[in-house]
């Protein structure tokens, strides 16, 4: 009775577990919410710790969910990866979480992990078009062409304005030269944007490749005209000039791709390859000296393929 009184009297808990999971759910609370906090300011080195914090009280898929966002932001990409996994383990019924382990693979280029990550999204949500197009990046970064189409269309058959999935299926197309079929999906993507620039310089490369050469500096000039910062315009069109055995113009638009993007390996390369069709073989080696350093995995050896053809990068055409 006295222990009953004094508890009463002081209110003082008289189980002090009980209190001990009430305090912690309080400062779980204050974490997350001054995590979420940062990182609508932008500040996500102190998100990262809050949602760290609080993780480490109560490991709350939401939260882990956030702190994964952060890291993907901040390029913490093998830590994004090990949180995703730990979640698609916690609550494995989230297409979402498969969707986000799939980007992080691909981000680092991990096509087959990729492809796992998306073929369990569908398992579990077979008409999610999302999934079926990251399936169809997965199996393009393992230049499977066949299985990339097919997992694409069946993305564009469940969301037919689907614009991203339409424009990787027609540069697949394009790798296997059925250039009517990809006509096809960029003219669709055109009709609903007549500005869309990827679209535009798919479509100068189909003009290209089927010998129209003017339509596809057209389409080109068109698209830096559009987007005077859209390197990849100056890229093409330096090309198709290397083709044309116009070198020193092709050399001004690498000039313009790199001054645009300084890190752009297959300007470098591509101007190299210009440089030494020019006579300026010191300068050739430097420019794919520099492109080989900056990405060595995208840039052709040099190994004597610099004959006078477009597109002899090995890259696709995009950049996807």
């Amino acid at each position: 009775m006295p222990n009953f009184f004094k508890s009463f009297f002081s209110g003082k808990s008289e189980d002090p577990e009980n209190e001990k999971q009430k305090t912690a759910k309080k400062n779980f609370e204050i974490f997350k919410y001054d995590g979420m906090r940062a990182q609508r300011m932008g500040r996500a080195d102190y998100a990262i710790q809050c949602f760290t914090e609080a993780l480490a009280l109560q490991e709350d898929f939401e939260t882990m969910g956030y702190l994964a966002q952060v890291y993907t932001q901040t390029g913490a990409l093998d830590e994004a990866r090990k949180l995703l996994e730990r979640m698609t383990e916690k609550e494995p019924e989230h297409t979402s979480t498969f969707l986000m382990l799939a980007n992080i693979c691909y981000m680092q280029e991990d096509y087959p992990a990729m492809a796992e990550a998306t073929k369990k999204a569908i398992d579990i949500e077979e008409g999610n078009a999302m999934a079926h197009y990251l399936l169809g990046k997965a199996e393009n970064g393992q230049n499977d062409d066949i299985m990339c189409i097919a997992h694409l269309t069946k993305a564009i058959v469940l969301k037919d304005d689907f614009t991203e999935a339409r424009l990787l299926r027609a540069e697949a197309l394009i790798k296997m030269r059925q250039y009517k079929e990809a006509m096809e999906d960029i003219e669709a993507i055109l009709a609903q944007d007549a500005d869309d620039e990827s679209a535009l310089l798919l479509r100068g490369k189909v003009k290209e490749a089927t010998g129209a050469e003017a339509d596809a500096e057209a389409d080109y000039r068109y698209v830096t005209e559009l987007n005077p910062f859209n390197e990849q315009a100056f890229l093409y069109l330096g090309q198709l000039y290397i083709v044309q055995k116009k070198l020193n113009e092709a050399i001004e638009l690498f000039d313009e791709a790199i001054e645009l993007n300084p890190n752009f390996a297959q300007a470098y390369h591509e101007r190299g390859r210009a440089k030494l069709l020019n006579g300026d073989k010191d300068g050739s080696v430097e420019d794919m000296k520099k492109g080989l350093e900056l990405n060595p995995k995208e840039v052709q050896e040099l190994n004597g393929q610099y004959g006078n053809q477009p597109g002899g990068s090995s890259t696709n055409i995009l950049g996807l």
